[in-house]
């Protein structure tokens, strides 16, 4: 199902969108207008994604014991060494 409806523009966009559909990227304002919403769309549905597995993984994370932790200094402490030796 098509919606009428009316949108305003700044001038920096009507330039744009006209330009797009003068060289032929897009047949119409309205088809410029859709793909940019469905690149919207697109881009909120891969933040959600993104943002569904950090909080998975946060929670993994936050159920390792305590024991299972790795010590700071084990992780980045031969690079530390190696910076503090580069910097006399």
């Amino acid at each position: 199902m098509t919606v009428k409806t009316t949108l305003s523009f700044t001038d920096r966009h009507h330039r744009f969108i006209a330009e797009k559909v003068g060289t032929g990227v897009f047949a119409s304002h309205s088809a410029a207008v859709s793909a940019a919403i469905e690149l919207m769309m697109q881009d909120e549905a891969e933040r959600e994604v993104a943002l569904a597995a950090l909080a998975d993984e946060i929670r993994d994370r936050m159920r390792t014991p305590r024991d299972e932790f790795v010590d700071e200094d084990q992780v980045v402490g031969a690079a530390r060494a190696r910076i503090a030796a580069s910097n006399p």
